[in-house]
């Protein structure tokens, strides 16, 4: 057999077995998609990701389904969405809890956010609020200061995910306090027991905050962006009411497990793009203080590497040893 020939054969060879995969990219999505999501339903990712689902369902003709794996800091999804088939149908919609603050958080994972993903797009950035109950003495974050200081280690904050969690290390790092610190499995469920009366505060995403906020149950002392919310625009942010350098925002994105053919990453990505556009995906960027926030690939893969460093030099600086 001739160098030509051997060529050809083995170019029709290689076709022959790429054609089957090839078709079925260019017809994704065949079949339901599954959402896999870190927190509980009525998180702020939660949320943003059945607004997307609505969207991706609507625009596929297929049912998207979303399945919230609360508890470890999103290591119980993440680990789930790497171990799925590579196929475009399993996607988790995340934030950097997972993806860039859980590796400085613990020893050890059970996933690796850099090497088991591919990364598709960035969909949202926003802020956090530091609130307490509505009847509790604290008008201001300065009144709350005075109290953690007059009684160090009296006072309480709840965290259900890294951003939550970080955001008031970072509060008492900056503001030269000790307060005790009480994990959850999602924000929420820290709401249901600030709101009970279990902890005095928590720093959390305003989807998840705002609403009790707005209903009268919770009050709002400061943001944790660097620029007043316009949804908030009475509530100082933190660093004006009094901790200085304070900021502390978070990300939402969308990945898929590593080896995903990238037609299929390319065809979700441009799904998901549009999702970000529709009324119900609008409508949660209102309501929840934040904003669409779209990438390439590659663009976001740069991005949570900065971003991991980031958050590494915060919890350092926050005194945080990993668990």
């Amino acid at each position: 057999m001739t160098p030509t020939i051997r060529r050809r054969s083995f170019a029709m060879l290689l076709a022959a077995v790429l054609a089957p995969s090839a078709f079925a990219q260019a017809r994704y999505p065949e079949k339901p998609i599954t959402f896999i999501v870190p927190f509980a339903a009525g998180s702020a990712t939660d949320q943003l990701a059945r607004a997307l689902g609505q969207s991706l369902s609507e625009q596929a003709k297929q049912a998207v389904v979303v399945d919230n794996k609360a508890g470890a800091s999103g290591m119980l999804a993440a680990q789930a969405a790497a171990k799925a088939p590579a196929d475009g149908y399993t996607v988790l919609i995340t934030t950097n809890t997972t993806q860039a603050a859980n590796e400085h958080l613990y020893k050890k994972l059970s996933y690796d956010p850099v090497k088991d993903f591919m990364p598709v797009t960035g969909l949202g950035k926003g802020g956090q609020v530091l609130v307490v109950k509505a009847d509790a003495p604290y008008k201001s974050v300065a009144d709350l200061l005075a109290k953690a200081r007059k009684e160090p280690g009296k006072l309480s904050f709840g965290s259900g995910s890294s951003s939550s969690r970080v955001a008031g290390e970072l509060f008492k790092q900056l503001s030269h306090t000790d307060i005790l610190h009480v994990p959850y499995k999602s924000n929420p469920n820290a709401i249901t027991d600030l709101l009970g009366g279990q902890i005095d505060l928590m720093i959390t995403d305003t989807a998840t905050g705002v609403p009790q906020i707005k209903g009268g149950k919770l009050r709002a002392l400061g943001v944790s962006t660097t620029k007043r919310m316009a949804m908030l625009p009475e509530v100082p942010t933190i660093d004006e009411a009094g901790v200085k350098g304070y900021d502390m925002g978070y990300w939402f994105a969308a990945y898929v497990p590593a080896g995903t053919p990238a037609p299929v990453v390319a065809r979700l990505r441009e799904l998901l793009v549009t999702g970000t556009q529709s009324a119900a995906a609008k409508s949660f960027y209102e309501g929840s203080g934040s904003e669409a926030w779209t990438t390439t690939p590659q663009e976001l893969a740069a991005f949570q590497q900065a971003e991991a460093a980031k958050w590494g030099r915060v919890i350092k600086a926050a005194g945080i040893e990993p668990e």
